[in-house]
C-alpha cells in the first residue's frame, strides 16, 4: 500500500512542468508549498507542511513590482492616472484568476476534501492567492527575471482585452485621471462612518479633491462604497473623460471644481 504522505506530498513532484509557462523549479519544496492551501493542512495536521499564504503575500508585491515596470515601458506615452488603473485592473482578482486558470493552476492544487466539494477548484478568490503564491514561490526560486519571463506569456493579451474593453475604467481610475489632468491632485477618499453588525455593514465614504468633498457614497464594503462616492462625484462635476470635453457650464470653467458640494 503506498504511504499516505507519498500520497499527500505528490504535487511536489511537478517541479513546474505541469503548470504552463513555469520553469523547473530548483527547490521543489517552494513550488511545493506554494500548491498547499491552508484547507489541506487543516485535515492533515500530521504533515509538517506550511501553507501558501506567506508567498502570496510576497507574490502580491512582486506583481505590484513587475505589472507596473512593464507597463511603463509598454506604453510611454500613457500618464500616470491611466498606467494606475491599468495595473489596478491586471492584478485585480478575476485577472489573476484567469492566470491561474491559463497556466492549469487548478488541478495541482492541494486542497481539503471539504474545500475540494464545496466548489474550491473554481472559486476565483481562491486560484487568485494560488497564482500570487506561485509568483512568490518563482521569486524566491529564480529570480525576478524568471517572474518576467512567465508574465510576458500572460500580460501582452490580457492588456489589450482591458484597453479594447475599457475594463480598468472604473468610476475611481476615471475619477483619478480627471483629476490628475485637470486639477494636479489626486482623489482622496475618507470613511465617514462604518455602521451595523458584522454581517450587515454599511460604509460612508466621501471623496475629497484637493479642500472640496466632491461625493459621496455607502455600501456595505469600503471598496463599494468608495466606488459609489466616485460615481457621484463624477455626477456632480459633469465629467466626461477622455472621449468628450468637459461641459463648459461644470463648476467655474472647463475642468473646475465647485467651491462647495451639498451634503445629504
Amino acid at each position: 500500500m503506498e504511504s499516505p504522505l507519498a500520497t499527500s506530498l505528490e504535487p511536489q513532484e511537478h517541479t513546474g512542468s505541469k503548470l504552463a509557462y513555469v520553469p523547473a523549479f530548483r527547490d521543489p519544496s517552494l513550488l511545493g508549498r506554494a500548491l498547499t492551501h491552508r484547507s489541506y493542512l487543516n485535515e492533515h495536521p500530521e504533515l509538517s507542511l506550511e501553507d501558501n499564504e506567506r508567498l502570496e503575500f510576497l507574490g502580491d508585491a512582486v506583481l505590484d513590482f513587475i505589472v507596473g515596470a512593464w507597463l511603463y515601458n509598454r506604453f510611454p506615452e500613457l500618464p500616470e492616472g491611466r498606467l494606475t488603473s491599468l495595473r489596478a485592473a491586471l492584478v485585480k482578482t478575476d485577472t489573476l484568476a484567469e492566470f491561474a486558470g491559463q497556466i492549469g493552476l487548478s488541478d495541482q492544487l492541494r486542497l481539503g476534501k471539504g474545500e475540494t466539494e464545496s466548489g474550491g477548484r473554481a472559486r476565483t478568490s481562491l486560484l487568485c492567492n494560488a497564482f500570487e503564491a506561485v509568483i512568490g514561490a518563482l521569486y524566491l526560486d529564480q529570480g525576478l527575471d524568471a517572474v518576467s519571463a512567465l508574465l510576458r506569456h500572460l500580460l501582452p493579451d490580457e492588456v489589450e482585452h482591458i484597453m479594447s474593453e475599457e475594463r480598468d475604467r472604473d468610476a475611481k481610475s476615471i475619477l483619478q485621471e480627471w483629476s490628475q489632468a485637470k486639477h494636479g491632485h489626486t482623489p482622496r477618499y475618507r470613511t465617514v462612518s462604518a455602521e451595523g453588525p458584522d454581517h450587515a455593514r454599511k460604509f460612508t465614504i466621501e471623496v475629497h479633491i484637493g479642500e472640496n468633498v466632491v461625493g459621496r457614497g455607502v455600501g456595505p464594503s469600503k471598496q463599494i462604497a468608495a466606488q459609489a462616492a466616485a460615481s457621484d462625484a463624477l455626477a456632480r462635476l459633469d465629467v466626461i473623460w477622455p472621449e468628450e470635453p468637459l461641459p463648459e457650464e461644470a463648476g467655474d470653467g472647463e475642468g473646475s471644481l465647485p467651491p462647495e458640494t451639498t451634503r445629504t
